[in-house]
């Protein structure tokens, strides 16, 4: 299973006052291991950035001159995360971000049905906790000591991290048991108290014969010596009930 782990930065936080992308971080994670593909893309925005904003992420107006536009790497974007899930932290946030500038090159929009929101995730998990980016590397123990600022590429390493962890951990799914042990059985029905056994399997397996073992007639002697110096023993009862 192929996801794309995914984090912006942006001129300010909102869309809708005409804010725009300008870094790009996305990861490639195949069956919950990071594969090393990665795309990274500073973007020119073509306005200012918010001080604010910049107090955030580090990122000058002055860097992003010579950057591309974003129609200018869409279909690079488009082609990288193809049509596989995309993990984001806060999800509605980016995906409004990157809709906008779809939507300004007419490029196809990203629907919420293929976004897995680890800020969701998170709250359902762990609720009324912390669920930032750095919570969630505190309380899953990821170092993110080099995280000084906000940058895309390092937001979704980190997050990478904090996704396997909000799935059950180093290996999603992995339970105590050995799963080959637990259906070596798969298919025959258990035992239990009053259960109908009627489709049950009994495995075949050849029946031994029973084996004699003749007492020496010297031990059965000094057997019945010894019972005759007991006073009605238990053995000689069980005899005679038994005829």
């Amino acid at each position: 299973m192929r996801h794309i782990i995914l984090d912006t930065e942006t001129t300010g936080l909102s869309v809708k006052d005409g804010h725009r992308i300008i870094e790009i971080g996305a990861l490639e994670m195949v069956n919950y291991a990071l594969t090393g593909q990665k795309l990274h893309l500073y973007i020119n925005p073509e306005r200012e950035i918010d001080e604010g904003a910049q107090a955030v992420h580090g990122i000058a107006s002055e860097f992003l001159q010579d950057k591309p536009v974003f129609r200018e790497i869409a279909d690079q974007f488009l082609t990288f995360i193809d049509e596989d899930v995309l993990v984001i932290h806060n999800g509605p946030f980016d995906v409004g971000f990157l809709n906008a500038e779809l939507e300004n090159c007419q490029k196809p929009v990203l629907s919420d049905e293929r976004v897995t929101d680890t800020l969701t995730l998170a709250r359902q998990k762990f609720p009324g906790a912390q669920a930032s980016l750095d919570a969630l590397c505190r309380r899953f123990q990821i170092d993110n000591s080099h995280r000084d600022l906000h940058g895309a590429l390092i937001d979704a390493d980190l997050l990478a991290g904090v996704f396997v962890e909000l799935q059950g951990g180093k290996q999603p799914g992995l339970a105590l048991q050995d799963e080959t042990e637990k259906h070596a059985d798969a298919g025959q029905p258990s035992l239990h108290d009053n259960d109908d056994l009627s489709g049950f399997k009994i495995t075949d397996r050849p029946v031994r014969p029973a084996r004699i073992f003749a007492v020496p007639a010297e031990e059965e002697a000094a057997h019945n010596a010894l019972l005759d110096r007991m006073r009605d023993p238990i053995w000689r009862q069980t005899l005679s009930k038994n005829g």
